[in-house]
C-alpha cells in the first residue's frame, strides 16, 4: 500500500516543513503535474525576476496600462507558463485554468492601474489570477464532482493491502483532498507549500498579513492530513 508521509518535520525554530505528498509526485518547480495539472516538459518557465526589476515592472506594467498592446504581448510571452502553472496547480484542471490565464491576461491593462513597484511583474500578474480564480475554482470542482457521479467505479484510494495506487489514482485522490479546503486555505497552500512562496509574499499576494497566511497554512496541513487520512493515504 502507497504511504504519504503528511507530517511536520522541523525546518526552523518557528515554522516548520510540510511533507506534502506533491514532492513525491515530483510536482514542483517548471514541471507541473498529478492533482494540479500538468505542463509539458519543453514548456520551460524562466526564473522569478529579482528585485532589483520591479523598476522595470513598473515601467511595463504603465505602459500595458496605458494601453500599449505590444507591451502586453511581451508580458504575456514572457510570463503566461509561469501563471499557467499556478493556475493548474491551484484550480486542478486543464480547461479551468486556461480559461483562468486568459481572464487574468485579459484585465491586466486595468489591473496594471494600480500597481505600484512592489514585486515583479510575474508576481503582479498571479496576484490579478488569484483574483479572478473563484469562479473557476467552482467550476473545476463542479466538473470533478460529475466526472465522479458518472464513474462506473468510484474512487477509492485504498484497494487492498497488496495495491499500489498509480501516479493517476494518487493525483485524483489528491484532488479530492485539495477541494475539502476552505479557498484561501488552498490558496495558501498551493502558494507557500507547492510553489514554495514565503509567507511574507504570499501576504502581498494575497493582501492579508504574514501570520494569517501561516494560519491557513496550518490549518491546511492538518486538514489535508485528515482527509488523506480518511482516504487511506497515510
Amino acid at each position: 500500500m502507497t504511504s504519504l508521509a503528511l507530517q511536520l518535520v522541523p525546518q526552523s525554530p518557528t515554522l516548520p516543513l510540510f511533507m506534502n505528498p506533491l514532492a513525491m509526485l515530483d510536482v514542483r518547480g517548471d514541471v507541473g503535474a498529478g492533482m494540479l495539472g500538468s505542463v509539458p516538459a519543453n514548456d520551460s518557465i524562466a526564473p522569478e525576476p529579482r528585485p532589483g526589476a520591479f523598476a522595470a515592472a513598473e515601467e511595463q506594467l504603465a505602459r500595458v496600462a496605458q494601453g500599449d498592446r505590444a507591451e502586453l504581448g511581451r508580458l504575456y510571452d514572457e510570463h503566461h507558463r509561469a501563471v499557467r502553472a499556478f493556475a493548474l496547480r491551484f484550480v486542478g484542471d486543464p480547461t479551468a485554468a486556461e480559461d483562468l490565464v486568459h481572464d487574468a491576461f485579459v484585465v491586466l491593462p486595468r489591473a496594471a492601474r494600480r500597481f505600484r513597484g512592489q514585486c515583479s511583474a510575474r508576481t503582479f500578474i498571479i496576484s490579478v489570477a488569484l483574483n479572478h480564480s473563484r469562479h473557476h475554482l467552482r467550476s473545476a470542482k463542479r466538473r470533478r464532482q460529475a466526472t465522479e457521479r458518472l464513474a462506473v467505479e468510484p474512487l477509492q484510494a485504498t484497494k487492498g493491502p497488496d495495491h499500489e495506487l498509480s501516479r493517476s489514482e494518487l493525483a485524483a485522490a489528491l484532488t479530492r483532498a485539495l477541494d475539502a479546503l476552505p479557498t484561501e486555505q488552498r490558496i495558501a497552500f498551493v502558494l507557500c507549500d507547492v510553489e514554495e512562496r514565503d509567507s511574507r509574499e504570499v501576504a502581498e499576494l494575497v493582501g492579508a498579513p504574514a501570520a494569517t497566511v501561516r494560519t491557513r497554512l496550518y490549518h491546511a496541513r492538518r486538514k489535508l492530513r485528515r482527509v488523506l487520512a480518511q482516504m487511506g493515504l497515510s
